[in-house]
């Protein structure tokens, strides 16, 4: 490293130090002028964001932020990563998932894969999913020594890990050679499926891997099914800490060492557009695995390897392309974070079975962030950062409060069992759906800037997931039925159902609100028409009766409301408008049957709006 001289010359030297409480000031006045007359703390929490879990994003972190020494990457806690060379030296592991039914069509995309940048493989087997007869045959012509093979089997683990270990050994796979994850997860597929199934078969492949594969791992702590379910970051932290701490006290208790038994586990973790939520999961992840391990009596066995899998809930079916970005940001945090295995799902993956250029965009997503952005050149580039310690800090915490709430419970099995994992997942869901439905969270193409022209993208139907246990929801669900809704009526009818914007005055009086009605409109699949010309309550009305809309929304400014909103709603009731909207905060308005502003419950409003409408 080379040391510059000491000049004597500081460029902030005739520049004093601002003080935190000069910047609350600062905000204070900003605040002031919106209308909000808060001072001191008040106003910095003003200006903070509130996430799941009881944490808040706050808009300034100093160096007086508290969270724990992070340590060394490679070191207990391992929250800065579980090797000390992370995955500078080669990048983190490009691992795509194959759940097709078809052999021959499954070994026909491993091998584009393989050959295409992917470095190993997920595949499911059993019901839904390959054959255990079929894992030859979608292995044939790859190198098992070279690249790993994850098995996501459900209650065919112990059928799907004894194939395997017969290609290893028909192939000549050397025992130290073969690397990856038999999968075996009995209590991720009780909540995927409510099946309970015998952890015996478990306890009998990590003794195997223990004794003779010593870089194969035999158990997967899955904590999809709990984020599928609505989960938050914290309650998936927790729940796949009482899967891991419950799989422990089986191995150790069928005579492996605490050390042996932390070595067969591989953790599975969904990233999500947050990026800065997914790094911190991700950290804090390492960070309560390693207790566990220390107070376990094996400290130095605490480095959890993990598996991060872009978010299935956040993958939207109406304007899928934009998956691409939701996807992209996701692995970027996947990696940051310190994933050791990271798989894009295609943007198509919600539509079903993804064609050639969706995995080829899949798998680019990893390599343009590793060759092109260099991304795993820094080990925890975010490491250091006030706001990410503190972050994880935070959401280790929440993680362990859910962990202790299901231990007190008696345990994963049993929580699971009695419905409080259940109930808990629900409650955090139904909070989202609120601030879904509220557009508080917005889902860009569906809730936001939706675009009714599209034209579908037809896939191949995905064999059918399994059922029985946590229900699997998405972002995207309240408008896909809407828009399903609209669909439907349009190929009755060969038209989208319609509603009329009357935008009064001038263009800088309507505009902001008409855009912002059409967007809310169309969410809905409704489609927003309007006449550009400046309207009056007759014009209004004879517009309306031209549009083939049943329902119509003024938009303008406050004043012209006080001034023409009353007759101009009683034109439009005469003209044969079944309901009229006014775009902005409620008033008083004869004729006016609701309102559409920032905030109010959109789902609520399309749906009744269809409703009056005749939409089935």
């Amino acid at each position: 490293m080379t040391v510059l001289p000491d000049d004597g010359l500081s460029l902030a030297a005739e520049f004093p130090d601002a003080t935190h409480e000069q910047w609350q000031r600062l905000v204070e006045g900003v605040l002031r002028k919106s209308g909000k007359d808060v001072s001191g703390p008040a106003a910095e929490e003003a200006l903070s964001t509130a996430l799941e879990d009881g944490l808040s994003t706050r808009p300034l972190y100093t160096a007086r932020e508290t969270a724990p020494d992070a340590g060394y990457p490679g070191f207990a806690p391992f929250v800065r990563g579980g090797t000390a060379a992370g995955s500078a030296a080669a990048g983190w592991d490009v691992r795509q998932r194959h759940a097709t039914t078809d052999p021959a069509a499954t070994n026909e995309t491993v091998l584009a894969d393989l050959e295409n940048g992917v470095t190993s493989l997920w595949l499911g087997v059993g019901p839904g999913a390959l054959p255990v007869s079929g894992v030859a045959r979608a292995l044939d012509g790859v190198y098992l020594d070279l690249a790993p093979v994850a098995l996501d089997a459900g209650g065919e683990a112990g059928p799907a890990a004894r194939e395997l270990f017969r290609l290893y050994e028909e192939r000549g796979v050397p025992k130290d050679a073969a690397r990856g994850t038999l999968g075996a997860d009995p209590l991720g597929h009780e909540a995927r499926t409510g099946e309970r199934l015998d952890p015996a078969v478990a306890i009998e492949l990590a003794g195997v891997c223990g004794r003779e594969y010593p870089n194969l791992r035999a158990l997967t702590v899955d904590a999809l099914p709990y984020h599928e379910a609505g989960g938050s970051a914290a309650q998936e932290l927790g729940a796949s800490l009482a899967t891991a701490v419950a799989y422990l006290r089986e191995l150790t208790g069928a005579g492996l060492t605490v050390d042996a038994a932390c070595a067969q586990l591989e953790f599975r973790y969904a990233a999500t557009a947050d990026q800065f939520l997914t790094i911190a999961k991700l950290r804090a992840a390492r960070r309560l695995w390693a207790r566990v391990a220390e107070v376990s009596g094996a400290p130095e066995a605490g480095a959890q390897r993990q598996h991060a899998v872009t978010s299935p809930v956040m993958m939207s079916r109406r304007d899928p392309w934009v998956n691409m970005l939701r996807t992209t940001v996701a692995c970027l945090g996947a990696g940051v974070g310190g994933a050791d295995s990271v798989t894009v799902l295609p943007f198509d993956h919600s539509l079903g079975l993804p064609d050639a250029f969706a995995r080829r965009i899949a798998r680019n997503t990893s390599t343009i962030l590793l060759e092109e952005s260099h991304l795993a050149r820094v080990i925890d580039p975010a490491g250091g950062s006030w706001y990410v310690e503190r972050l994880t800090d935070e959401l280790a915490h929440a993680g362990w409060e859910f962990f202790q709430e299901i231990e007190r419970a008696g345990g994963q099995a049993a929580a699971l069992r009695s419905g409080l994992i259940g109930e808990r997942l629900a409650a955090t869901w139904a909070k989202r759906s609120e601030k879904l439905a509220k557009r508080r969270e917005p889902i860009t193409g569906v809730s936001e800037f939706p675009n009714l022209t599209e034209r579908p993208v037809e896939r191949v139907a995905s064999p059918a997931e399994a059922t029985g246990g946590l229900p699997r929801v998405r972002r995207d669900e309240a408008y896909e039925t809407l828009r399903s809704r609209s669909d439907a009526h349009l190929a009755a009818t060969g038209a989208r159902p319609k509603v009329f914007l009357a935008a009064l005055g001038s263009a800088a009086a309507h505009s902001a609100r008409a855009s912002f009605a059409s967007n809310l409109f169309q969410a809905g699949g409704i489609e927003a028409v309007h006449d550009p010309v400046t309207v009056d309550a007759t014009t209004a009305a004879d517009a309306f009766r031209a549009s083939g809309a049943t329902v119509a929304c003024l938009c303008s400014s406050d004043a012209l409301y006080e001034e023409q909103a009353a007759e101009v709603a009683e034109a439009l009731k005469a003209a044969g408008a079944r309901r009229v909207f006014l775009a902005g905060r409620p008033a008083e308005y004869t004729a006016v049957d609701a309102y559409v502003f920032a905030g109010c419950d959109a789902v609520s409003v399309l749906s009744s709006t269809l409703d009056h409408m005749g939409v089935a």
